[in-house]
Parts: C-alpha cells; structure tokens; sequence
C-alpha cells in the first residue's frame, strides 16, 4: 500500500482559490482537517461563511484537485470585532449595516433579498429596518400585526421566511406618518435594536436610512458594528452619496465589505435587449476608488419589484432563479470577506470585578 504524501495533498489544496475570500484554501485556513491512511485520504473544510448552495461545487472542484479523496464542507459562523468602546448585542454575533447614502436606489430590497440569502446559505439571521419615517420591511416581509411582549420590557422579534425582523412599522399603523426631530427617531432606533430578544443570530442586517446627518452618524456611533455594505446605481449621482455613506463609515472606524451596483442592466422582457440605463461600472469603479471589494451586481427586474410587493421577496418567490443566484453569491461574498476579518473574543474572557472589604 502506497502512503499518500500529506506536503502534495496540501499543495494541491493551495492551489485552489476560494471565490468569495480570494484566497487560497491553505492561506484562508479553511481546512479543517487532512486525515491519510495509506491510499485513502480526507478532507474536512470549514468556511468561516455560510455557502450552503456553494459546498457542492466546492467538494467537486476538490475532489479534482486531490483524485480519491472523501471531502466534507461545514461553515461556522463567529462574532467579529465591533468598534471600539461599544459593546456587542446579546443573541447577536455579527451585524452588518446596508447603507446607501440616500434614498431610491433599492436598498431595502437589496437589504431584505441578502438577509433571506444568507438564510438560505444556512445562516442564522434578522433584519433590523432603521428607516423610521419610512419602514418597508413589514411589506417587503408579509408580516402584519404587532409583536409580543413576554416580559412587559421587551420585545419579541416578528418572524418570516425562517428570518426574525423588528420594525417601527410593526408598532404603528402603516398609513401614519413618523413626525418626529431626530433625537426620538435615534432613541426610538436605539430601542428596537437593544430591546429586541434577538434569537442567537449569526448576522443581523441593518436596513439603514436613507442620508448621512445625524441620525445615521449616531447609529455607526452606538451599534455595534461588524460590518457595512455600500449599495449604489450606476449613476453618477447614487455614486456621490454612495462616497458619502463611505466616508461615514470610515470615519466611525466601520469596515466596509464592499459595494453592490444596483439596477446594474436592463433587460427588455420582450425581445431581450441590454440597456445601461443608470450608467455601467459606476460601483466597480468606487470599489477600486477606496480600495474596497466589489461584491456584484443585481439587475433592473420587474419580478424584482413585483416580489418585494407581494410580500415575497425574490430568493423566497424563486428560490431556483438567476437572479436568487445572483443574491447568495452577493451574500456568500460580503459573509466572506467578514470572516476574514479579526475574531472577537470578548465573550472568552471572565468578567473581573474587584470588592473592597
């Protein structure tokens, strides 16, 4: 029996690149464990994502890479680091914030689809709607009715398509405007996130509101924080408040995991012909601009619009389409590049208190 050599199994797995870490397996420390009796080896990878439609392709493109082998893909999804001085949310290991720097561009949709992608890549995951004066969640998610109360303090998060959600609009009526200054729309926000029994959440999405004044630079102040997404149109006009919401984030210590182009292209639903209507490469160029990842694109769909109508979001009405697809890549991709990022360890550490007798 020839014993396989363990240095040629561990340069054949160096050579294949993760597409959503650009990196290698080897030097992104996704592999687990390499098991080798005789002429039978296994391979165990652990993504620090979750890419559940992707761990198929992934076993292929290792099985060729290393003939024979038995491969197995889990992920594990752990806290990263949050800014400085603020403290991590209980039930909630990473929040990633989606901001667009003003309203229009489709933020909210592209918001909800990522949550419900991640969800559908196996993650654990909510979605917090931040818009105050103008909560969508509730319609977006086909959620109707109030939360509950188990304690009187706090509130339970309304569920939907396997995602917990908390909104203003679930706590006044839908037609009621918000005619609040910003200091009770900051307390109000404030409330809902810290007052929430988030259930053991690998990801809470932040549908941020639309700007970059003071209610926003509050929220990056106080959040805790592990994460932000740009979402932009191609026009050039998106892109100045894309750089805007940018800027903020940079300024509060927020990484950014990247941009997403919105309403990227136009296909004709009769004779299918592409239109950049809003302009072409706009968040591409932004990305390379401040040296931060491009995480895709999502094109300008009618079913698109349609589905956030209906209350049924595109990943959940065509869980098998392209543009579904199109989301958990754009999923996969931001999760990754979060777990790239430092590890928190703070829940490691006892909590020290000193007495004076």
């Amino acid at each position: 029996m020839t014993q396989i050599d363990r240095a040629a199994v561990e340069t054949s797995l160096s050579a294949i690149i993760d597409p959503h870490t650009e990196m290698d397996l080897v030097a992104s420390k996704e592999i687990k464990d390499i098991r080798i009796e005789g002429d039978n080896v296994e391979i165990d990878i652990a993504l620090g994502y979750p890419a559940k439609s992707w761990e198929p392709e992934l076993i292929k493109i290792i099985e060729n890479a290393v003939p024979g082998a038995s491969v197995t893909v889990s992920s594990n999804t752990v806290a990263h680091e949050v800014q400085e001085g603020v403290k991590p949310l209980k039930g909630v290991k990473n929040i990633i914030a989606v901001a667009s720097g003003k309203g229009g561009v489709g933020k909210s949709t592209c918001s909800v689809n990522f949550a419900l992608a991640l969800s559908a890549e196996g993650a654990r995951v909510g979605i917090l709607d931040a818009d105050i004066y103008g909560p969508s969640q509730p319609r977006m998610l086909g959620v109707s009715g109030q939360p509950t109360s188990k304690d009187g303090k706090t509130l339970e998060p309304m569920s939907s398509y396997d995602i917990q959600s908390m909104s203003i609009g679930f706590l006044v009526d839908e037609e009621s405007p918000m005619i609040w200054r910003g200091p009770m729309v900051t307390q109000a926000l404030e409330q809902l996130l810290n007052d929430t029994q988030w259930n053991d959440l690998d990801y809470l999405i932040i549908d941020m509101p639309p700007g970059t004044g003071d209610t926003q630079l509050t929220l990056a102040q106080k959040v805790p924080v592990s994460g932000s997404i740009i979402v932009t149109t191609p026009q050039d006009i998106a892109l100045l408040d894309a750089r805007k919401a940018y800027k903020m984030f940079e300024k509060v210590d927020i990484p950014v995991l990247g941009v997403v182009e919105n309403m990227s292209t136009h296909i004709c639903s009769n004779c299918g012909h592409e239109e950049h209507i809003f302009g072409s490469g706009g968040g591409r160029n932004m990305a390379e601009q401040y040296g931060t990842d491009f995480l895709g694109d999502v094109p300008l769909d009618i079913s698109i619009r349609e589905s956030v109508d209906n209350g049924r979001p595109t990943v959940v009405a065509d869980p098998d389409g392209a543009i579904t697809a199109n989301y958990k890549k754009l999923a996969r991709n931001a999760a990754a590049k979060l777990a790239m990022r430092k590890k928190d360890f703070s829940s490691k550490f006892p909590n020290i208190v000193i007495q004076q007798n």
